[in-house]
């Protein structure tokens, strides 16, 4: 299958230093991708290459000719003086119908925020908002940088699940950068630990026993922390109707029951 994006050798450099060292990359269409590494590890600056905001110092990514692309940025800064709602933002840069407008804030879990001002919405409702302004696209593959940043532990698995959801739903693939250890596990195909290269890769279960992963995490070998399989199959607080019957690896700290 050819990979809706690719990097070979991809390197780039801000100034004399260098951020991103030869790596290779592939995201194929439906795979979920998640990018773990430390800050400064070069997991933004990677995103960016991919979609063509960063240049290449060495290498070259390759996207499948008029791939569509819903990108969700770190971070969107609005002015807090600037009157706009919830609808009006999702029609930039391209406007939308309001019944296309009303369908994707439905899919995404906030209905009926349309007349909201975007500056009013809780850190949850503004992530959500945002996935629904990149679905309006109809994306091939959907790229998140640290999409619940400044999320509570509740609210990053609750969008964690409504990612899979996006994706059994429409067949996008899904490329994401996170810090959230406990949940990602979870919610990917295959992870990739940056650091600036590609210090492992793989499986989830794969990478969490690599010692390249442990050490860069601080995890150790002796056990201190250890992944675990956490099976639920009962509706989460706030997602009624959408239980699920899935295996939840989690991190399990020293002391913790499963640990």
């Amino acid at each position: 299958m050819t990979p809706l994006i690719s990097a070979r050798g991809l390197s780039v450099r801000h100034g004399e230093a260098v951020v991103l060292s030869h790596v290779d990359f592939d995201i194929a269409a439906r795979e979920i991708v998640t990018v773990i590494g430390p800050n400064g590890s070069g997991k933004s600056t990677l995103i960016r290459a991919l979609i063509g905001l960063e240049p290449a110092a060495e290498g070259r990514v390759v996207r499948q000719p008029g791939l569509s692309i819903g990108y969700v940025p770190q971070k969107l800064h609005i002015d807090a003086s600037l009157p706009m709602t919830v609808r009006r933002f999702l029609s930039l840069p391209k406007r939308v119908t309001d019944a296309e407008a009303g369908a994707a804030l439905a899919r995404t879990g906030v209905p009926g925020l349309g007349g909201r001002q975007i500056t009013g919405l809780s850190g949850g409702q503004f992530q959500r908002v945002l996935l629904a302004r990149a679905l309006l696209v109809r994306p091939q593959i959907l790229i998140l940088d640290e999409p619940t940043q400044g999320l509570d532990q509740p609210g990053t698995a609750a969008f964690y699940r409504l990612i899979e959801q996006v994706r059994a739903e429409t067949g996008a693939a899904v490329l994401m950068v996170s810090h959230d250890l406990h949940v990602v596990m979870a919610s990917s195909d295959r992870v990739i630990c940056l650091n600036g290269h590609v210090c492992c890769a793989g499986t989830p279960r794969v990478v969490s026993e690599a010692p390249e992963y442990r050490a860069l995490f601080g995890l150790g070998t002796g056990g201190a922390f250890a992944l675990y399989q956490h099976i639920h199959d009962h509706d989460h607080e706030g997602d009624a109707g959408h239980g699920h019957d899935h295996t939840h690896p989690h991190v399990a700290h020293p002391g913790h029951p499963h640990a």
